[in-house]
């Protein structure tokens, strides 16, 4: 269960429509969570750091991430994020 960080071009955000999904905003903090669907997400602003019982990743403005199903983790949020999302 791997959480994949990619690099969009424009024209690919523009075709999955990421412009029109809602966003998320959150302060620095620590919490716990739990993916009950999968997660894909647009990080325009800040950094964070995740951590799973696989893998500790981070990421941050200009990443394209996506977090799986059934997914357990632990976030980081290093600098105040903004992000489009979206569940699926």
């Amino acid at each position: 269960m791997k959480i994949i960080i990619q690099k969009l071009t424009e024209e690919e955000i523009q075709k999955l429509g990421i412009r029109k999904w809602p966003i998320w905003t959150k302060e620095k903090s620590t919490f716990d969570w739990f993916y009950d669907t999968r997660e894909q997400c647009l990080f325009l602003e800040g950094k964070v750091r995740v951590k799973t019982e696989f893998e500790e990743v981070e990421f941050g403005k200009g990443d394209f991430v996506t977090f799986p199903q059934g997914l357990k983790c632990e976030w980081n949020v290093v600098e105040p994020v903004r992000k489009h999302y979206l569940f699926d």
